[in-house]
């Protein structure tokens, strides 16, 4: 009975505001920044959210592919999601990138009580036998018990899933499935999604497609290139501005490059937002100095320009 009153009242708090729910802009997939101990140093963090909400930002996403999220335990990406909800005066969306579906509606339900305003859910990867009716469901799971709004997040490349326009029209039929995020980098995949999931927010990961999304409609993008230059990338969804999108694609290209999210976590170590470029194995550290020559000569970013206390 407990169980059924519970499923009732997340069901009546998702129906309560799901409907009106967009999400759009451009929100930085956040690296994790950590101190010494390989703990989440909170001031690097602080700082970061400021960085962001300062250069137009809508929202960040914590403990994503960029945030090192699956090498971060539950405990951990609960702790960083209340940490980045209590620092920061963003919209605030936790990554979940786990086969467990137990892991992944307790995540969501640990959102809820952090006060993030919603969570991107990536395909269960381990799986890669699953049918497409089986991860279906399985989304289907996780959106139902979900307190938050859900963004469905493609990514081929390390689920090794592929949300097909099947997939993408069944997950559409969900109330609180809200958006998705593609980052298949497939050019034929923007007007799939479009057509697939009239209403809904649509988010592109890579960012060098970014002018086109928006030209096909698209609301913005969960980027990790965000993390480097985010008030370029706002200004091209919020001013629809080719030339200022040319004029930072080299760079944006640039940072694809790179290992990431080392590459951005090397960067911003060297601009002090961040004080260290530790990752936690198996990814290695990079050398940031170069890309950070490179954004300073094409966009006038360097760390005596950023305006962060030091």
């Amino acid at each position: 009975m407990r169980t059924l009153l519970y499923q009732i009242f997340v069901s009546f708090l998702v129906f309560s505001y799901t409907a009106e729910v967009t999400f759009r802009g451009v929100m930085p997939a956040c690296v994790t920044p950590f101190d010494p101990d390989g703990q989440v140093d909170e001031v690097g963090l602080a700082k970061l959210l400021a960085y962001f909400l300062a250069n137009g930002c809508s929202g960040v996403v914590v403990a994503g592919t960029n945030g090192e999220g699956p090498s971060l335990s539950a405990v951990e990406k609960r702790d960083l999601v209340r940490s980045a909800v209590r620092l920061g005066d963003l919209p605030v969306i936790l990554g979940i990138a786990t086969p467990s579906l137990t892991e992944a509606t307790w995540l969501c339900s640990q959102a809820g009580k952090s006060g993030a305003a919603g969570v991107l859910v990536m395909a269960p990867g381990y799986f890669r036998n699953a049918s497409e009716s089986g991860v279906i469901g399985w989304f289907r799971a996780v959106a139902e018990s979900s307190p938050v709004p859900v963004i469905a997040y493609n990514f081929p490349k390390f689920t090794g899933f592929t949300f097909t326009e099947a997939v993408v029209t069944e997950l559409a039929k969900m109330q609180n499935v809200v958006g998705f995020k593609d980052s298949s980098g497939e050019r034929s995949n923007l007007e799939m999604f479009r057509r697939s999931a009239p209403g809904k927010s649509l988010l592109v990961g890579d960012e060098t497609l970014l002018w086109d999304a928006l030209a096909a409609g698209w609301s913005g993008s969960i980027s990790g290139a965000a993390n480097l230059i985010p008030g370029w990338l706002s200004r091209v969804v919020a001013e629809k501005n080719e030339s200022v999108f040319q004029t930072v694609l080299p760079v944006v290209e640039a940072i694809r490059k790179g290992p990431q999210p080392a590459m951005n976590k090397a960067v911003l170590a060297e601009w002090e937002i961040i004080n260290s470029k530790d990752i936690r194995l198996p990814l290695e550290e990079a050398d940031g100095a170069e890309l950070a020559g490179l954004i300073e000569e094409r966009v006038g970013i360097s760390a005596s320009k950023l305006g962060i206390p030091r």
